[in-house]
């Protein structure tokens, strides 16, 4: 039996899936809860502590200062990025902690 439809990519398969689920707000949170290491790199995401939502907004806590300044400043950028690797804007905010 042959198909017709071209094959899909992996990606566009989630995607479909995704769109079908009844909690995708929640699942879509958690997904950035496992993509952070990614976006961020191995040394912010190691002195990020307790990630979490508050709503539309991602909470992080860090060791320092210092860090907690450097996330800030990149606050908008990682939020974009990790809204575009979820395919939705779930991070609306970012708040960081010390």
């Amino acid at each position: 039996m042959a198909f017709s439809r071209k094959p899909q990519s992996m990606n566009q398969l989630l995607k479909e899936f995704m769109k079908r689920i009844p909690h995708q707000t929640e699942l879509k949170r958690g997904m950035v809860l496992h993509l952070w290491p990614s976006v961020v790199g191995d040394q912010m995401s190691a002195v990020s502590k307790d990630l979490k939502f508050d709503g539309n907004k991602l909470i992080i806590h860090v060791e320092n200062e210092a860090w907690r300044h450097e996330i800030h400043a990149n606050r908008f950028s990682i939020a974009k990025k990790l809204n575009e690797k979820v395919g939705s804007n779930v991070v609306k905010e970012i708040i960081v902690r010390a």
